[in-house]
């Protein structure tokens, strides 16, 4: 039987793709359009990316039973994380994981640096496999075509931290602009007038938010951040090093540096220790997660803390409820943050 797809045309009608017409676009077998949009083994992994390229293309969609059921499920459903090198996203994910093993489910995990091809090859992928869901803590700003690849295949999906700014979604996160702004108000608390924003990618929702609440808190007391003081960069350690040296090139580096992220902070604190500056004497720093290790005595790093174990029960107990019941509308979860108040930012913490 010759596999067929439904796909909303941007004009409105249903139009239909078979993996023959995706075969004849490759220039391939529909053998080997088969293995690939199976799973299968016995194709290159050159051959394997054409193929789903050019079926991404062409909006090819497996069809999929309105009437689903128990037994039509793989039991099986997607996480798409940024990388695994920021200890959040591994944290995210073992939290799923756990919870999604304890209803019976197998997790598969992928990653896309935030490039957004390999986020629309990535979604059309696990959309082919007919994985039950996913979970999606990659989702970019200004593209909405993953979520669509996801929608036209009737796959299930959830938004975690991030949003999708003009297509609808399940969301699990914290409110950025409230935790960016009580960990600016705080900073601005020790009288810094010099400060700097380090921020993941701006195609991110949550660091977008983050920045914009950095910079409004400031300015409303009286405190300008430049646009050289304003750096967007990768959400890892080595982002953060980057960042820092750009702002400790310059001939006025910063009183203190204020973080959309654990990673960035700790890459930014790593570099000025590198350059002889002390912290938060020469220079304070502040960052968003509150992971374990941030707040050890170690580091202590004064952070916005994440409740990550609930964001990522709740994110899968959602998907699961639209996995079992459908439904036209969507739903918000915000989940509680607070300020952690280490030693980075100038305070003497009471000891534990």
């Amino acid at each position: 039987m010759q596999e067929q797809a439904t796909t909303v045309a941007a004009d409105g009608p249903v139009a239909t793709v078979s993996a023959a017409a995706v075969a004849r676009a490759a220039g391939v077998s529909s053998a080997a359009v088969s293995y690939v949009l199976n799973g299968k083994g016995g194709v290159s992994p050159e051959t394997r990316r054409h193929i789903i390229h050019v079926a991404n293309e062409l909006g090819f969609r497996p069809r999929k039973s309105s009437q689903s059921t128990d037994l039509q499920r793989t039991r099986v459903i997607g996480l798409i994380l940024p990388n695994i090198i920021n200890p959040m996203f591994p944290r995210w994910a073992q939290g799923i994981i756990s919870a999604a093993a304890d209803s019976g489910y197998e997790v598969f995990v992928a990653t896309t640096q935030d490039d957004p091809e390999i986020l629309a090859q990535v979604t059309a992928t696990l959309a082919n496999r007919n994985v039950d869901g996913v979970i999606l803590a990659a989702s970019l700003r200004d593209d909405a075509r993953a979520l669509r690849t996801l929608r036209a295949a009737r796959t299930p999906y959830v938004c975690l931290s991030r949003r999708a700014d003009f297509l609808d979604s399940d969301f699990v996160g914290i409110d950025d602009d409230a935790a960016a702004t009580l960990l600016m108000q705080h900073m601005l608390g020790h009288g810094y007038t010099e400060i700097a924003t380090v921020i993941g990618p701006r195609f991110s929702t949550a660091s977008l938010a983050r920045e914009q609440a950095f910079v409004r808190t400031a300015a409303a007391a009286g405190v300008v951040i430049s646009g050289d003081r304003k750096i967007s960069t990768r959400v890892n350690n080595e982002g953060g090093r980057l960042a820092a040296e750009r702002l400790f090139a310059s001939g006025t580096p910063p009183q203190a540096v204020v973080c959309g992220s654990d990673e960035l902070a700790i890459g930014v604190m790593e570099y000025a220790l590198a350059r002889g500056l002390r912290i938060p004497e020469d220079v304070a720093v502040a960052g968003c997660d509150g992971l374990p290790h941030s707040r050890s005595g170690l580091i202590n790093l004064t952070s916005i803390v994440q409740p990550q174990q609930e964001m990522a029960h709740e994110a899968f107990a959602m998907l699961l409820k639209r996995i079992e019941t459908p439904s036209g509308s969507y739903t918000s979860r915000v989940c509680r943050h607070r300020l952690h108040i280490g030693r980075t930012c100038g305070c003497s913490p009471a000891l534990p």
